[in-house]
């Protein structure tokens, strides 16, 4: 059984009365455990709206034919309630924005705990988890920093951190060595390889640098809201 199946995902947005962009157009694509799958494309090709929709932070639309599907590890994600929607995701996906999205007024290893913590864990444990992740990308003598005193590098790896710190089945990230340095970006590549092999974690990646489409195990292609394989 495929770990992730999405069928005919797509997703319009109006922009004003009469503008409608279509970012997905029928996007098919299914991903097994412990794959490290990247999605390349052009700017504006849909790839950060298919990766908000598999990570349950936005639905797909409606009314379609045939309707859209997304199986989560054998849990049709469009049976859940909300609350489930949001405990799914808390617990077993792990998310890297574009954006960081780290919040200014707390703390770096704050910031990697909050997802341990709306996972359930207590808050000293997801401290003691957020303090290993933040040391597992480097930033171990940074915890007590705030995001205004760190580097957008550094920043970017709290941002890795939080995504990793609960362990997550199924990790997704938008250019994670966006705001890397070479040398950095090597030292992500094998901490991702590492967690994808010894934790069997499954990985969709948006990649900035093209070693980290070499780094996966297969390449999809997104053109004008649809998806190929190479």
């Amino acid at each position: 059984m495929a770990f992730l199946k999405a069928l005919n995902l797509r997703k319009t947005y109006r922009l004003g009365r009469h503008n409608v962009v279509q970012a997905l157009r029928g996007v098919d694509v299914t991903v097994e455990v412990g794959e490290m799958v990247a999605i390349v494309g052009p700017s504006g090709s849909g790839k950060s709206t298919l990766m908000h929709i598999l990570g349950l932070l936005h639905s797909p639309d409606r009314g379609c034919d045939p309707p859209p599907s997304l199986v989560f590890d054998g849990t049709d994600v469009a049976e859940l309630q909300d609350r489930e929607r949001t405990r799914m995701r808390a617990e077993r996906i792990g998310v890297v924005f574009q954006s960081f999205n780290l919040v200014p007024t707390l703390t770096a290893v704050e910031n990697v705990a909050l997802p341990a913590e709306y996972a359930g864990q207590r808050r000293k444990t997801a401290l003691a988890a957020a303090a290993g992740a933040l040391d597992m990308v480097g930033m171990g003598d940074r915890l007590s920093h705030r995001p205004m005193e760190l580097s957008g590098g550094q920043q970017q790896r709290v941002a890795i951190a939080r995504a990793l710190v609960t362990e997550p089945a199924l990790l997704l990230a938008d250019e994670p060595t966006g705001n890397l340095d070479s040398e950095n970006t090597g030292e992500l590549l094998e901490l991702l390889r590492k967690c994808n092999t010894e934790r069997r974690q499954t990985m969709i990646l948006v990649p900035h640098d093209s070693r980290v489409s070499e780094a996966c195990s297969r390449v999809l292609t997104m053109q004008d809201g649809m998806i190929r394989e190479g």
